[in-house]
């Protein structure tokens, strides 16, 4: 797994993207594999198990035509490579609605996992949270959204570039 390196979703076992409790076979290249993705992935076909290599390497998003990010549901960043890199060679992560990937400094947020306030008080970041929090992607003002973060869906995210964490949130 180590040797799989994704900028924008950099520990895809941890945040529970990839599992590795069994051995698969992967839908793309048909190799068994011991570590596998059943994350999001947007394609006519039923595709139920893809190894790191034919996500990193994008022969499942070509192969299968699909994507693991919806490209109308992400922040605009000015280098289009990047939303490729993103799209089609990035494991996505699994939301209560519609996933929605952030941007900062021009180019994507990592992906770092599903948080609650409490966990957020826990690495330090909460006021960091509260400062950097995207009223205008998220819908609701800040007071509400931390009180949805416990009954609904809270994604972390972190700027590649200058380190400032960010979150998006699902709500009812």
């Amino acid at each position: 797994m180590s040797e799989y390196k994704f900028k924008y979703h950099p520990d895809p076992l941890k945040t529970g993207e990839f599992k590795n409790d069994q051995i698969m076979v992967c839908d793309c290249c048909g190799k068994q594999t011991d570590v596998y993705y059943t994350g999001p992935f947007y394609s006519i076909d039923n595709v139920d198990y893809l190894c790191p290599e034919c996500i990193s390497s994008g022969e499942a998003a070509k192969k299968f035509d699909g994507s693991f990010q919806d490209s109308e549901s992400v922040d605009e960043v000015s280098d289009p490579a990047k939303l490729d890199e993103l799209v089609h060679r990035t494991p996505g992560y699994c939301g209560w609605q519609q996933e929605y990937w952030l941007a900062h400094c021009d180019d994507y947020c990592a992906f770092l996992g599903y948080p609650t306030w409490d966990d957020l008080e826990k690495m330090g970041i909460d006021k960091e949270i509260e400062e950097t929090y995207r009223e205008d992607v998220c819908g609701i003002d800040f007071e509400d959204a931390r009180e949805h973060i416990e009954v609904n869906g809270c994604y972390l995210f972190g700027c590649l570039h200058c380190g400032k964490h960010f979150i998006y949130i699902d709500f009812d």
